[in-house]
């Protein structure tokens, strides 16, 4: 009689999730499907291996960035879009505008921790101390308006090393790559008076020249994979990389944090945002798929089980959010109601 339901059930869910597809494909999934930020991968896949435990199958979890991964999660609704976008950054207005026009009208949104997009050299770097003003000056492609033509940190800051200038870090698809420009090349590109008064004045030119990193060969693109930065930076130590803080703590053997502002990148600076690079982590979840697709529910649930000071999100690594803010999102999690979407940007 038990697997007459469990087969019935199975059956309905199936029905279900083909018949939210629209034009998609009908085909059914067993399994819950997450894509989206490399930051968040590491521990979505620890939490897909927990939910596995509750008897349902491990979600499958996909690394293609935060932009990238939205965009997936975006395109509809039905069997052949994913379930969840992960996202080391907030979803953007035209993201969310780009979900509601494709059908995708019901999104709960999840912040499951912190983490701090942190700079970090070879154990036998130099020493880099830098500013955000340093680094927007050695990577922005027309810094303060005017072409880049900084070759070496000394350069940039005559109390820098005297090496070239030779930074690995996220592609335009990530979301630390969205955290960079918001959180360290926007601050150091305001410090100058000339800059914020653009941004009053043009906001599109402002956000280019803030933002824009420069492709001569300074900045190295280095893909999705973090630990592929991890392994160049220690293998190079004159360069610098940047990644999430997750993978700086796990490779303390061979690599060392570089201070922002005075400011080493740690737990603690992360988890009090004194480290300018601080910022929140989601899991966006598509509300139609919640009843159509096998372990969804328990997915989500396992995220709001793991992430608290004894949780297994920190053994892995990630910097636990405030009481007040675990509580506020495991009332989400567990309601699993729709985000308010009106303070968007």
């Amino acid at each position: 009689m038990n697997r007459f339901k469990s087969l019935a059930f199975a059956a309905i869910s199936s029905a279900a999730l083909a018949a939210c597809g629209g034009g998609g494909s009908t085909a059914s999934r067993d399994a819950a499907w997450a894509v989206g930020s490399s930051t968040i991968y590491p521990f979505a896949a620890a939490v897909a291996e927990e939910t596995a435990k509750s008897g349902v199958k491990a979600p499958k979890v996909e690394q293609n960035g935060s932009g990238a991964g939205i965009k997936l999660f975006c395109a509809g609704v039905g069997a052949s879009h994913p379930d969840i976008a992960n996202a080391s950054r907030r979803i953007k207005k035209s993201e969310y505008e780009d979900c509601v026009k494709n059908g995708v009208k019901d999104i709960a949104e999840i912040q499951v921790g912190l983490d701090g997009i942190a700079f970090a050299e070879a154990k036998e770097g130099p020493g880099f101390k830098l500013t955000v003003e340093d680094v927007y000056k050695a990577l922005a492609a027309n810094p303060y308006g005017k072409p880049n033509t900084a070759k070496n940190w000394s350069d940039v800051n005559p109390s820098l090393p005297a090496e070239p200038i030779l930074v690995y870090g996220p592609p335009s698809t990530s979301g630390t790559r969205d955290a960079l420009a918001e959180l360290i090349l926007t601050k150091g590109c305001d410090a100058d008076p000339a800059m914020k008064a653009l941004k009053e004045k043009d906001k599109d030119a402002h956000k280019k020249t803030c933002t824009e990193v420069r492709e001569d060969g300074a900045y190295v693109d280095s893909g999705e994979a973090d630990n592929l930065i991890v392994q160049k930076i220690a293998a190079n130590p004159k360069a610098i990389g940047i990644f999430g803080f997750s993978f700086l703590e796990e490779n303390m053997d061979k690599l060392k944090g570089i201070t922002m502002g005075g400011v080493e990148p740690t737990y603690a600076s992360i988890s009090d945002f004194s480290y300018p690079g601080a910022r929140p982590l989601y899991i966006y979840v598509k509300l139609a798929h919640l009843n159509a697709v096998p372990g969804l529910k328990e997915f989500v649930a396992a995220w709001a089980k793991s992430w608290g000071p004894d949780g297994l999100l920190k053994s892995k690594g990630m910097v636990i959010s405030t009481e007040e803010v675990r509580n506020k999102n495991a009332e989400i999690a567990a309601k699993l109601s729709p985000m308010d979407a009106s303070g968007l940007k």
